[in-house]
């Protein structure tokens, strides 16, 4: 007896392992609410650039230093500008630093004597914005002629993001219902049966791919009493926006 009841729980057991490999049944599943994250990805090539250009000057005279700082920029602003005249120009970042000679070891005891500088420091930074990437090696190359090339920041100008907004849209919601389908045959529900309860739009994406570049001291341009600098190779690449989205989905 004891032998049919063993045989007998050991069928139980295997027809109940088979119903739960066969996954619940739909209306187990019925109200169910579902949180989907979704996300969707435009590339789109970098169609403007911002340069950041730079002087500086040493000298022992601070108002020297100062006086061939703000000449330079005032050639390299109208270099720029006369290469590239659609460009948006910014100076920012005016300093003036002093140059103190390196200090000795101090003997044990000896007073430390206010220190006086040798010489000062003084620079500036002028940043140029231009969606005109065809000209921009020749700009850079002449403007290179009296300033140095800092930085380069590649990216999408605002009237691309927005025009490319809806694409944005468009890709995440799409991804949602990719989501959504693939939940749905994991349920074993029809995909019919789901209704979306909300949906949340977070947008975050990297709006620009920065290329940093090392510069060195340049001579002036020829029109300067200088040698005129070779142009440069620039590859302005492309940016991908992102679009997020996290949506409530319930299972009627």
């Amino acid at each position: 007896m004891s032998v049919m009841k063993s045989m007998l729980a050991a069928a139980i057991a295997t027809v109940a392992l088979s119903a739960q490999a066969q996954g619940l049944p739909s209306s187990a599943t019925l109200g169910t609410l579902v949180v989907v994250p979704a996300n969707g990805e435009v590339v789109h090539a970098n169609d403007q650039v911002t340069v950041t250009l730079a002087i500086e000057e040493q000298d022992k005279d601070k108002a020297a230093a100062a006086s061939r700082v703000n000449q330079k920029m005032n050639q390299g602003v109208a270099i720029v500008k006369q290469a590239d005249p659609q460009a948006v120009l910014k100076t920012q970042g005016y300093y003036t630093y002093a140059v103190y000679p390196e200090a000795a070891p101090l003997p044990p005891g000896t007073t430390a004597r206010p220190r006086v500088p040798t010489g000062w420091r003084v620079g500036q930074y002028l940043q140029v914005t231009t969606a005109n990437l065809a000209a921009l090696p020749k700009t850079v190359s002449a403007a290179q002629g009296v300033l140095t090339l800092n930085r380069l920041n590649f990216g999408l100008a605002p009237a691309t993001v927005r025009k490319l907004d809806d694409q944005r849209i468009a890709a995440a919601y799409a991804n949602l219902q990719q989501r959504v389908a693939a939940i749905a045959g994991a349920m074993g529900r029809s995909v019919s049966d789901a209704v979306i309860d909300t949906v949340d739009f977070e947008g975050s994406g990297n709006y620009a791919q920065r290329v940093n570049v090392a510069g060195a001291r340049s001579a002036d341009a020829a029109s300067y009493s200088g040698s005129q600098v070779a142009e440069p190779s620039f590859e302005p690449g492309e940016t991908t926006l992102n679009m997020g989205l996290v949506a409530k989905v319930r299972f009627k």
